[in-house]
């Protein structure tokens, strides 16, 4: 019984970080699509959040993909460093 409650607790967490990833990334499209057509833009909080919240690797690649924020230093420095945060608290949570 407590492997089957580990395998849903870790097919949870990759669905779970699945989809704030690519949620993330799209809004990062979206901002940029929105900042390109002087449209209403998304708050830098709440990119930032969505990062916090697991979707750091989304909000780096949409940077990357969509040549966006990258020279705001909050997210040139602030996403790297959260990356780094979450990969040690899983290290911290996981051994």
């Amino acid at each position: 019984m407590r492997e089957f409650y580990a395998i849903k607790m870790i097919t949870f967490a990759v669905a779970y970080f699945l989809l704030v990833n690519l949620v993330t990334f799209a809004l990062y499209g979206i901002d940029k699509w929105r900042a390109k057509h002087n449209r209403w833009r998304i708050s830098e909080n709440l990119l930032l959040l969505f990062a916090l919240l697991g979707g750091s690797i989304g909000a780096l690649l949409g940077m990357r993909t969509w040549r966006h924020k990258t020279q705001h230093a909050k997210f040139k420095y602030g996403i790297p460093l959260i990356i780094i945060v979450q990969m040690g608290l899983t290290l911290l949570f996981t051994i």
